[in-house]
């Protein structure tokens, strides 16, 4: 393993304050405060502005908000800003609506290795479960024996982690990743061709970081987030974005064009 120096937590958001809240609850717990906390924010409004603000009064951490006005699903870009305003050596990735465990961010700086991606997984709070569901107090075989949340194996910190290196495309999910810094400048960030949630653009950085020759982490047991079920939103990019990636893969792509350097 390779500890991190620094380390920067970014968390993804549009217009989920209720959410959001039960997530920065969950940041305040950690075991292990990153360096700082960086706010992804897509574009929400004055709701989530506050909430922000209220946060980062009370907050131990520094806490950056990076936003830009809403035009439609700009994750891509919003992210690469956020990463160009991050000073940490590691970054860890989730989104506003995954509750991290007290030891999420401990969990990601010990399975921090050098030329190694890390990926987490998720398990899920159901819709109708979420207002009661507190960070607290993280529940775990209670509600998952009754139902109230489902992919029960990958809420549970196990004694041992389970850990596999590969480079295979099952399983890339944003919400839950951590790269070095270095090597997310090196693949150009984001590629903010993406556009439309949903589509890709997490497949699209963990290809590209493997033909960096980056492999994958792909983690059970540690670094676990409480995904807080809602509505899906539209994937009426989908096939077009299914098509950039496949073409990502074919060419062994490593730098895509329109990213992170744009904000640098």
């Amino acid at each position: 393993m390779t500890p991190p120096v620094s380390v920067s937590l970014v968390i993804s958001t549009f217009n989920q304050p209720a959410a959001l809240a039960k997530v920065f609850a969950g940041v305040t717990r950690q075991t292990k405060l990153p360096q700082e906390i960086l706010i992804s924010d897509d574009g929400s409004d004055e709701t989530t502005r506050e909430l922000v603000k209220k946060f980062t009064a009370g907050s131990r951490m520094p806490v950056k908000h990076i936003w830009h006005p809403h035009d439609g699903f700009r994750k891509t870009v919003i992210l690469n800003k956020t990463i160009a305003a991050a000073t940490g050596s590691y970054l860890i990735f989730t989104d506003g609506d995954c509750v991290p465990h007290p030891k999420f961010v401990a969990d990601h700086a010990a399975l921090a290795e050098n030329n190694f991606w890390v990926q987490g997984r998720r398990c899920f709070v159901r819709e109708e479960f979420v207002p009661e569901f507190s960070a607290e107090k993280i529940p775990a075989f209670g509600w998952m024996l009754t139902g109230k949340i489902s992919g029960a194996a990958k809420g549970v910190r196990w004694p041992l982690p389970i850990i596999r290196r590969d480079t295979k495309q099952r399983g890339i999910i944003g919400c839950n990743m951590a790269f070095w810094r270095d090597d997310i400048v090196a693949v150009n960030g984001y590629d903010e061709d993406y556009t439309g949630w949903g589509t890709g653009e997490d497949s699209d950085i963990g290809t590209r970081l493997y033909h960096l020759g980056r492999q994958r982490k792909f983690v059970y047991g540690r670094a676990i987030t409480f995904h807080l079920n809602h509505p899906p939103a539209p994937r009426g990019h989908h096939a077009a974005s299914l098509a950039r990636l496949a073409e990502t893969i074919a060419t062994r792509k490593i730098a895509c064009v329109h990213g992170l350097n744009r904000h640098l």
